[in-house]
């Protein structure tokens, strides 16, 4: 077993047992959802309040598992595969923050949950950039469009310029812990932004090279 999978393990076991000592002490109907201001605007049951970030864990673990194995250009993998386990780990950890949070909002510790959120999504954005400059053309991580899977040196070009946007992204993100108000849409619309002009992109870098 790879030292990033006993890392993600033993994250996801923590979980569990966390889940499982304060089940006796949570009420019948916990908060789980916050709106785009910090307010609560959703419950669920106590089990499903600490069990299901865990079980989405497990779900998301399995799943990062296998794509090195089903994908049909599994070799290319391999040449990106430590940030692909960074990223791994990373995502099983933002997980875990996101459950740490619940927790302690719903055993009466109350705080400005996006102040917490917003440099989590930075951090997320930021790395999201380091694994697309690296990333190599393969059917599940990136920016898969049908001009940059049917071209290696598209693909190239719009991972390499995609990776730096992301970057960019989450230094501007970071905003959102000054202006909390408009937090939401520091982080989405920056995001959207790059994912729709990397799709734009690579079609005219396709077309240019044809």
């Amino acid at each position: 077993m790879k030292k990033s999978e006993i890392i993600v393990l033993g994250i996801i076991l923590l979980s569990f047992i966390i889940g499982i000592y304060f089940y006796p002490l949570f009420p019948n109907q916990v908060a789980s959802h916050w709106n785009a201001l910090g307010q609560v605007n959703g419950h669920m049951s106590k089990f499903w309040g600490l069990f299901l970030m865990p079980l989405i864990s497990v779900g998301l673990f399995l799943f990062f598992i296998l794509i090195p194995k089903i994908d049909p250009l599994k070799k290319n993998i391999k040449k990106f595969r430590k940030y692909f386990d960074g990223f791994v780990i990373l995502i099983i950890l933002v997980l875990f923050y996101l459950y740490l949070l619940t927790i302690m909002w719903n055993i009466g510790i109350v705080f400005n949950i996006i102040q917490f959120l917003v440099p989590v999504f930075s951090l997320l954005f930021y790395y999201c950039g380091i694994l697309i400059e690296n990333a190599k053309r393969n059917w599940f991580i990136g920016i898969r469009t049908p001009w940059t899977m049917s071209s290696e040196k598209v693909w190239n070009r719009t991972h390499k310029l995609s990776g730096k946007l992301f970057k960019i992204s989450a230094v501007i993100t970071l905003l959102g812990i000054i202006f909390q108000g408009y937090a939401i849409f520091f982080v989405i619309v920056p995001v959207l932004f790059v994912a729709i002009y990397a799709f734009v992109y690579s079609y005219f870098e396709y077309q240019k090279r044809r």
